[in-house]
């Protein structure tokens, strides 16, 4: 069986753990085998801004889906149960507990597979950042990295000029007037 055949599922286990559930799914794919079944395991963060109580403000990581992970794999009954008898795992997310694979707008939604995006920008552009804790703010492209899918982007922010890093799919170019390169 080929990755191709393979679709994201969603396992909810218990309040905080997601990064033991990981580590035990790895060890049991590696232990057994799964390479072939089992192809990816996520658990998708965010970086949010959180005002402290001295009033600094600080980007923090955060889980995008508290007590779920996500596994990208070719569904078979022994991998339900490997999967299911696993420490901190309650079950999978569907009908009865049985696993219902995402649709392919959701995985696209919740970011599970990184999309490569043409740019239509270049450095210089004008941007508006679309997605992230930096939502809204706007700034100029410093540096492009296609391999990455990253721009360096100089935003101001808290009253200074600050250099940021963000995805491709998180910005889009405001000066569109501009002829297209």
């Amino acid at each position: 069986m080929a990755i191709e055949e393979a679709k994201w599922y969603v396992i909810h286990t218990y309040s905080g753990y997601e990064m033991m559930v990981k580590d035990s799914l790895e060890k049991l794919i590696e232990n057994n085998n799964l390479q072939e079944s089992i192809f990816e395991i996520q658990i998708p963060t965010e970086e949010t801004l959180e005002e402290k109580a001295n009033g600094k403000k600080k980007i923090v990581e955060r889980k995008k889906f508290p007590c779920y992970v996500f596994l990208k794999m070719i569904y078979s009954n022994d991998i339900w149960y490997l999967v299911t008898n696993t420490r901190g795992v309650t079950g999978f997310v569907g009908p009865q507990g049985r696993p219902l694979p995402l649709s392919e707008e959701e995985v696209a939604r919740m970011g599970l597979e990184d999309r490569v995006i043409n740019a239509d920008f270049v450095v210089g552009d004008e941007v508006q950042i679309v997605s992230g804790p930096l939502e809204s703010f706007c700034g100029k492209i410093i540096t492009m990295n296609d391999n990455t899918q990253k721009a360096m982007v100089n935003v101001e922010m808290f009253g200074r000029s600050t250099d940021v890093e963000v995805t491709f799919a998180q910005i889009k170019k405001i000066n569109v007037a501009k002829e297209e390169q």
